[in-house]
């Protein structure tokens, strides 16, 4: 539980290698035309960020994630001004002023709040918006369920400086059937969500799917 700047640990130029090799070899295997980007690092202090963020550069991440706690404005600054990859943080940070000390002082090129813990629909959009007007991009954080998700995608969909939105189920093949599309639209197709051309979030609950996987308490 100690927090990053007073662990000290160092990451080793054997262990920045290893960590390239991770980046290199997912290049080698999606090629350069799809962005990937990276996340969960371990705690170490923003020196070590900018080693890391330094061996990882020449594969071009779309971003590198909590490197940092996010509270860590002037660090975060630190880090950005030091790389050329964009940074971001923010699925943790609750409500727009929150978000603003980093925006203000662009400490990040990207932020990244989650619509389910930031605030709802309408905060998140008011994130995006004041990001935007700093000249800082979105991407949105998101391990829920559909109906989480379209409430993210009718979000992103609004907003003009949206990249991505993360998504945690690909894995979970009844994730999709959880809900019924009213315009029936899949939720996903090839990678990208389809914004639903019908009145509210676009889906209705599949209750029975939902009692399949009710958790047993």
């Amino acid at each position: 539980n100690t927090k990053h700047p007073f662990t000290q640990i160092q990451i080793t130029d054997k262990g920045l290698e290893e960590l390239a090799k991770i980046a290199e070899h997912t290049r080698e295997h999606i090629g350069w035309e799809i962005p990937i980007s990276t996340d969960h690092y371990g705690h170490f202090d923003l020196n070590n960020a900018i080693r890391l963020g330094k061996a990882v550069e020449k594969y071009r991440l779309a971003w590198l994630e909590d490197m940092i706690s996010w509270e860590y404005t002037e660090q975060w600054r630190t880090i950005s001004d030091a790389l050329e990859t964009p940074t971001t943080t923010g699925e943790d940070i609750y409500l727009l002023q929150n978000f603003k000390p980093l925006i203000d002082n662009r400490s990040v090129d990207i932020v990244h709040p989650d619509l389910a813990s930031s605030g709802g629909l309408l905060e998140t959009k008011k994130i995006g918006d004041y990001a935007e007007e700093h000249g800082v991009a979105m991407a949105m954080h998101q391990a829920g369920t559909p109906v989480s998700f379209m409430a993210n995608v009718h979000c992103a969909a609004a907003t003009q400086n949206f990249l991505a939105l993360e998504h945690h189920s690909v894995d979970l093949p009844w994730w999709e059937d959880l809900v019924k599309t009213t315009d029936d639209n899949p939720i996903i197709r090839k990678g990208f969500a389809i914004v639903p051309n019908s009145p509210g979030l676009g889906i209705e609950l599949n209750e029975d799917v939902i009692k399949e996987h009710l958790h047993p308490n």
